[in-house]
């Protein structure tokens, strides 16, 4: 196949760039001058594309590149890729499942023990000198006695179920079907499995099936002792609704590590000290960044020698 023509829209982690510039002709679109048109000039050879969550790639911009056959996402969500589109055109679409697995839900669990028990709230009491004057006081909210529900049971809900078991946790789930290799409680809807517990973690990716899944009816659903974690996409959850159920009292709180127009994150959720907020980095650490970026090579090369991908998604399987 010679040297690939691969468009690279956005930057990538070093390592990516270093190693399919071995193999591809990398055309690194966020140091063109003139994006426009660098596009039209290399637009009829572009036959791979390499991109991260901040760089959409939709139908339009894909129906550009005639010679286009796979589109590598750096991420387990690749919902900036309309890869229903790509899957009608014969063009592959492939994510970096399992390698971010742990490190993800390793930080769910922590939102959750963050949230349960204000543990960012209290450092910030010992870091401001204020515990020479009076302890934190007793919080109101425990891990004691919850039961977690997990909105989306897939591999990275399995991994933070499997931990709070440890925790001692019952476990109930909704996922569009029930489940068949594990005997967790299944609901059918989202509601449902909010009534039925106390605790919520959203572990779904975005787009338009899970818009504001977490609304206000769900919200009031979890009723006044609830929390919620996000480790999904921040458009899971309607943030209007969240902060109004948060300011009333409805739940009680939150640790959210996505948010719906990053980087901006609402004031209104930034001033309530016993919430816990992160800027994005379920997955951000060196370890498991690296192993993403290089599965996002190892795709782009596997297809190059064999014209297969090693994980392609759901709407675009392999071909035989």
């Amino acid at each position: 196949m010679g040297r690939p023509h691969l468009l690279m829209p956005g930057r990538m982690m070093a390592h990516v760039i270093e190693q399919l510039e071995e193999e591809f002709t990398v055309h690194r679109l966020w140091e063109a001058d003139d994006r426009e048109a660098l596009l039209e000039k290399v637009a009829p050879d572009i036959m791979a594309i390499a991109t991260g969550a901040h760089a959409p790639v939709d139908g339009a911009m894909m129906s550009r590149f005639p010679s286009l056959r796979i589109i590598s996402s750096f991420g387990v969500g690749y919902d900036t890729v309309d890869a229903a589109w790509a899957g009608e055109h014969g063009i592959y679409v492939t994510n970096t499942p399992d390698v971010l697995t742990e490190e993800v839900a390793d930080t769910a669990m922590a939102l959750l023990l963050m949230a349960a028990r204000e543990l960012g709230a209290a450092e910030r009491h010992l870091r401001a000198g204020k515990w020479t004057e009076r302890a934190y006081p007793l919080t109101t909210t425990t891990l004691r006695g919850r039961k977690l529900g997990i909105f989306g049971l897939g591999r990275i809900g399995k991994a933070i179920a499997r931990r709070a078991e440890g925790f001692g946790l019952p476990i109930a789930y909704h996922n569009r079907s029930r489940a068949t290799d594990v005997s967790y409680e299944y609901h059918d809807s989202l509601t449902g499995l909010a009534e039925a517990v106390d605790t919520l973690v959203a572990v779904v990716p975005g787009g338009d099936s899970t818009h504001h899944a977490v609304n206000a009816e769900v919200l009031k659903a979890l009723g006044p002792d609830g929390i919620v974690v996000n480790i999904g996409r921040g458009t899971v959850i309607d943030e209007h609704a969240l902060i109004e159920a948060l300011e009333n009292g409805t739940i009680r709180s939150a640790g959210l590590d996505v948010f719906e127009e990053e980087p901006k994150v609402p004031q209104a959720l930034i001033n309530m000290d016993r919430l816990a907020l992160l800027p994005h980095v379920g997955s951000a650490s060196e370890h498991t960044r690296k192993a993403m970026g290089q599965l996002v090579v190892d795709n782009l090369r596997n297809w190059k020698r064999t014209g297969i991908p090693i994980t392609p998604v759901a709407e675009t399987p392999i071909r035989g």
